[in-house]
């Protein structure tokens, strides 16, 4: 099986859409011998964020010295950038071999009705991946929700919740409490937790923690301050449970400042646990931490920034940074978002501070018809100028004909937007 052939055998599992529950990748997994027990694991959940956490847990543990596995979703231009070990996507050839291995497994559980998710499927992959290639640390992020994300049948050495807002409510729950019901399952018995909630959400976790016998560190504004920052990066003090660290990165938005704080005092569990972690690997591996596609410079004169925000809290999160942290003349939104998502909502965070919005649409299925995008942001009061464009490389052109080199213009409203935004400028 080559590359093309895993790919197209994988996507034919994408029609069956998402079922949430553990049976089926216990029983995967167990048919694998499962590999997923063999390294230790941080376990990593929440709304917001827990990409970027992620991303610095994982690069600081590399610059430790450990080779570090570091598996998420969804991904943006290729597959293979979920599957990464020290910094390294998994090769087409490694990938093709896995899915030809696990393949069989998957044909005879769908013999017995069984059949494994696409997200599932991956999910075993990436176990076997890590197993394979012998990780010390694998950084796994939560799919969608936590108590029943195929994710879930980890046992971690630590888990992370980075916060808790409205998402997904359909499956997760109307109101934030059942939403963080449903997140605070991953946490484990005696298993230390890190969290940034905050509110009715806090109240939840820390619930779930005490019933687990689990100490929690909760992670708040007071965490860590901004000292410096521009469009090259920033700079921050993190208050850690230990000592204080002057840390630098190059991922924008004052919201790192919360995941670095978050992904250091996991790190200082750690280190508590006997883990041999330098301070000098702390400030490397958050120097080095990246993050395609989240709040990304990806052009100058005029700034064409990228962002994947896709649910409210990421709005307002976008808006707020381009507010505080950019210089512009005219803010040009190039915006894309799914038609399940709360666009009216959206619309109205970060249209206020727009000057030009182009409705546009990725090819996901799922896509709002720029068209209906245009008519729900009008609807919410917006009284600039709209232009739709059916496809994301006409947004772009577009976007740039009108633009002066001191006008900024975003791209953002869904990861599937973003994914193809930067296929094209890149």
């Amino acid at each position: 099986m080559n590359y093309k052939e895993a790919i197209d055998w994988l996507d034919g599992f994408q029609q069956f859409g998402m079922k949430l529950g553990l049976e089926r990748i216990k029983i995967l997994c167990e048919k694998l011998g499962n590999p997923q027990d063999n390294y230790d694991i941080i376990h990593v959940g929440g709304t917001n964020g827990k990409g970027s956490v992620c991303r610095f847990v994982s690069s600081i543990l590399t610059s430790g010295g450990y080779k570090t596995g570091i598996y998420t979703s969804p991904h943006l231009q290729r597959i293979t950038e979920r599957f990464v070990i020290d910094d390294e996507e998994i090769s087409e050839e490694d990938f093709a071999r896995l899915v030809e291995k696990i393949k069989p497994i998957v044909e005879e559980l769908k013999t017995s009705n069984e059949s494994p998710t696409y997200f599932e499927i991956l999910t075993a992959l990436a176990f076997q991946y890590f197993n394979d290639k012998k990780v010390d640390y694998a950084v796994i992020e939560v799919g969608l929700g936590g108590r029943f994300d195929a994710t879930n049948i980890v046992n971690p050495i630590l888990t992370i919740i980075t916060n808790v807002s409205l998402e997904h409510q359909d499956v997760l729950g109307e109101n934030v409490k059942k939403i963080a019901f449903e997140k605070s399952g991953i946490i484990k018995k005696d298993i230390p937790v890190v969290t940034g909630s905050d509110s009715d959400a806090l109240e939840i976790i820390k619930k779930r923690a005490e019933e687990n016998n689990s100490d929690i560190i909760i992670v708040n504004n007071d965490s860590w301050n901004r000292i410096f920052n521009d469009n090259n990066g920033q700079q921050f003090l993190i208050h850690g449970k230990l000592k204080d660290y002057n840390v630098r990165t190059s991922m924008l938005g004052i919201f790192q400042g919360k995941n670095i704080s978050i992904a250091i005092n996991g790190i200082e569990i750690l280190q508590e646990k006997g883990v041999f972690i330098p301070d000098e690997s702390i400030l490397d591996g958050v120097e080095k931490a990246s993050f395609s596609g989240r709040m990304e410079i990806v052009q100058n004169d005029p700034i064409i920034l990228i962002d994947g925000a896709h649910n409210i809290e990421g709005f307002k999160v976008l808006t707020e940074t381009l507010k505080n942290d950019f210089r512009y003349d005219k803010l040009i939104l190039i915006v894309g978002i799914l038609s399940d998502k709360k666009i009216s909502e959206m619309a109205g965070i970060i249209t206020p501070i727009v000057d030009v919005v182009v409705a546009t649409k990725s090819k996901n299925k799922r896509a709002c018809n720029p068209s209906k995008l245009k008519q729900i942001i009008y609807e919410r009061g917006y009284t600039k100028e709209i232009d739709v464009k059916e496809k994301i490389s006409d947004a772009i052109e577009y976007a740039k004909s009108i633009a002066d080199k001191d006008d900024l213009i975003c791209i953002t409203g869904s990861l599937f937007t973003v994914g193809e935004a930067r296929n094209l400028l890149f």
